[in-house]
């Protein structure tokens, strides 16, 4: 009997070209899930992510689900997937789900985090997670153009994709900036109802301008209602870019 399984799944995303599987490369978290899973059952398995994250960009709480028909409880289910996937990634959660739950159309919201690091010294154990700044940028020019985000606004300026046809409205609920007692560390996150390709990595290269003196937080205003990618800052490196959690 067929099962919808629910996972959370962490995974380092350096060495890999994003989550989604792909005709050019095996090297996705995606494939790797669907090629273990496939061996298992003896069948193709599909496996539903809640959204892309880019080559590069890691994730502490992607959630995914899957339906196979297998006489392993779930127990044993989670101990065989976390043996044989590859190291950089991680099941933290799996249980049986309602026929009806899908991990992208059940969504109701996401959270996204992205690392900076200012200093002039390598980073050395951190380089893979974070955006190395050389200048410190001012937190509050920061927390002031992240407000002009807060709340319902097409966000059709910061979207990659200017072909996209669906819409380009997203509600962000809150962008939380935190700096590290000693200074060397600045978090920014990011909770929404959803968001566009490379939305976030945009937006943070664009606060990041703002924090460095090179724009000013009320031109965000002006950004939203462009709907210019090109009036946007540039886009942040994918490595700084966590996925937190997803929300239902």
């Amino acid at each position: 009997m067929l099962k919808n399984y629910r996972i959370t799944i962490s995974y380092d995303g350096t060495r890999y070209d994003g989550w989604q599987k792909q005709k050019n490369t095996e090297n996705t978290i995606q494939g790797k899930l669907e090629v273990l899973l496939s061996r298992m059952a003896g069948i193709e398995i599909s496996v539903h992510g809640s959204g892309r994250t880019d080559a590069g960009v890691h994730a502490l709480g992607q959630t995914a689900n899957f339906r196979m028909d297998t006489e392993l409880s779930e127990e044993e289910l989670f101990r065989a997937m976390n043996e044989y996937l590859p190291d950089d990634i991680a099941v933290l959660d799996l249980r049986i789900a309602s026929e009806r739950f899908h991990s992208r159309l059940s969504a109701a919201g996401k959270v996204y985090r992205y690392r900076l690091y200012v200093g002039k010294g390598k980073p050395v154990f951190e380089r893979k997670y974070v955006w190395q700044l050389s200048e410190i940028p001012d937190i509050d020019r920061i927390r002031e153009a992240a407000g002009y985000f807060i709340g319902q606004h097409d966000f059709k300026a910061f979207c990659k994709n200017h072909r996209m046809k669906k819409s380009t409205v997203r509600c962000i609920r809150r962008i939380d900036v935190e700096q590290s007692p000693d200074g060397k560390e600045i978090d920014l996150t990011f909770e929404g109802n959803g968001f566009l390709q490379n939305m976030v990595r945009i937006l943070t290269g664009t606060l990041v301008e703002c924090g460095l003196g090179f724009r000013e937080p009320e031109q965000m205003e002006e950004i939203l209602e462009s709907g210019e990618r090109n009036r946007a800052g540039r886009m942040a490196p994918a490595k700084g870019l966590i996925l937190i959690e997803v929300k239902y």
